[in-house]
């Protein structure tokens, strides 16, 4: 399976400066961002929840998956580039090789998840099991 590197290679390139933002929590939506150097925190809620720096990671795919606005805010750490997949549902819908890349990075992530929240449950006990019972419910539910 072709990387979305590859997949993306046509489309434009944004570069932003460090502090920029890309994306805004519940605002826009709808395009997609691949990394292609540099580092990038996400935050929700405003809750840092991830940092990201590996090439090829996709950004924005929540949003255009589910048709809403961005669920989180997006910003680089230090200068970064990124592809820009404008309307990307609508690209999705026409290229089949684009959408299976970006299905198995999300299921990939939720596998990662839930292999997460099923090693933390086992090794606590009482209210924490509970939480983490929880979450996996959730994702699960929201999965299908």
């Amino acid at each position: 399976m072709s990387s979305l590197l590859e997949l993306t290679a046509n489309r434009p390139t944004r570069t932003l400066a460090a502090g920029e933002i890309l994306l805004v929590q519940d605002e826009g939506g709808g395009d997609l961002f691949i990394l292609l150097s540099g580092e990038l925190s996400v935050l929700r809620d405003g809750v840092k929840i991830a940092t990201i720096s590996q090439p090829g990671t996709v950004v924005g795919e929540i949003s255009v998956l589910l048709g809403t606005k961005s669920t989180a805010t997006v910003q680089a750490e230090r200068e970064t580039k990124v592809r820009v997949v404008r309307d990307a549902k609508k690209i999705l819908e026409a290229d089949s090789d684009l959408s299976l890349r970006v299905a198995a990075l999300v299921a990939g992530r939720l596998y990662a998840t839930s292999s997460l929240l099923v090693e933390l449950s086992k090794q606590h006990k009482g209210v924490e099991r509970t939480v983490f019972s929880r979450i996996l419910s959730a994702l699960l539910s929201s999965a299908g």
